[in-house]
C-alpha cells in the first residue's frame, strides 16, 4: 500500500509517470524500507497509464454497486419480535445507568496556556 501511496505522490507532485526509483525514493524518505518487488509490479502494471484515467474509470465501475443504507434497520425489531412470542422470554432486567463523576478541576481550562484565568476559551 506505500507503493501505492508513494506513487500517488509523485503524480500529485507533477511526475506522471514515476520510475522504480522514484518510488523508492520516496518511501525511503519517509524512512520506511522500500519493497522491490511490489514497486517493480506497480510500476509495470501502471506503465503507459494516466491514473486521473484510471480513477476515471474505476468510478465508472463503482456507480453499479449498491452502496447503501435504507432497508436495513426493521429487521432487528422484527428478529426481536419473533424471539420474545417464541418464548425467549427472560426476565426484564433493569439497567441502571451510572452517573459519570465530574473532575473539580478548579476553574476553567487554560488550553492555550495563555494564564488568563478561565476567561474566553
Amino acid at each position: 500500500m506505500q507503493e501505492a501511496a508513494a506513487y500517488l505522490l509523485l503524480v500529485l507532485g507533477g511526475n506522471q509517470s514515476p520510475s522504480a526509483d522514484d518510488v523508492k525514493n520516496v518511501i525511503a524518505a519517509c524512512g520506511a524500507e522500500a519493497n522491490e518487488d511490489a514497486i517493480a509490479s506497480l510500476v509495470g502494471d501502471l506503465e503507459g497509464k494516466s491514473v486521473n484515467d484510471l480513477f476515471a474509470e474505476g468510478m465508472e465501475k463503482l456507480k453499479d454497486v449498491p452502496m447503501g443504507g435504507g432497508g436495513g434497520g426493521g429487521g432487528a425489531a422484527a428478529g426481536a419480535a419473533a424471539g420474545a412470542a417464541a418464548g425467549g422470554a427472560a426476565a426484564a432486567e433493569e439497567v441502571e445507568e451510572e452517573e459519570e463523576e465530574e473532575a473539580d478541576i478548579g476553574g476553567g481550562v487554560d488550553m492555550f496556556g495563555s494564564g488568563g484565568g478561565g476567561g474566553d476559551y
